[in-house]
């Protein structure tokens, strides 16, 4: 098994983050394969964080990394203000706050070999 943790900036990443988990319950690879839950992250020190800021993917051991990169990328390219979505696993943090499909797969390929 392996957590994903995934925030959205941008102008309200709240509504863009319980967008976004719906957008990714819908999606049929990421519905059979991961567990998605709404959770608070850490804040950093001496900052009070939001009432739910990050969404929890765990998946089981036949999830893509690169399947998930690709529904955030088509959820982001439907935002009119095309929010910037960090993803983290294992310790390895990455930004999606491109439009390029060559980054995209740079970027799953960077989770995948964690």
């Amino acid at each position: 098994m392996s957590e994903y943790h995934i925030s959205v900036g941008g102008d309200s990443p709240g509504r863009d983050l319980h967008q976004l988990a719906h957008w990714l319950r819908q999606d049929s690879a990421t519905r059979t394969e991961a567990t998605i839950t709404l959770q608070s992250a850490k804040p950093a020190e001496g900052q009070m964080g939001t009432a739910l800021d990050v969404i929890a993917l765990v998946t089981q051991s036949g999830f893509s990394t690169a399947s998930l990169v690709l529904t955030i990328y088509a959820w982001r390219r439907t935002r009119p203000s095309t929010p910037v979505v960090t993803i983290e696993r294992n310790g390895t943090r990455v930004t999606v706050d491109s439009r390029d499909p060559a980054e995209v797969a740079r970027i799953a390929t960077a989770l995948e070999n964690e």
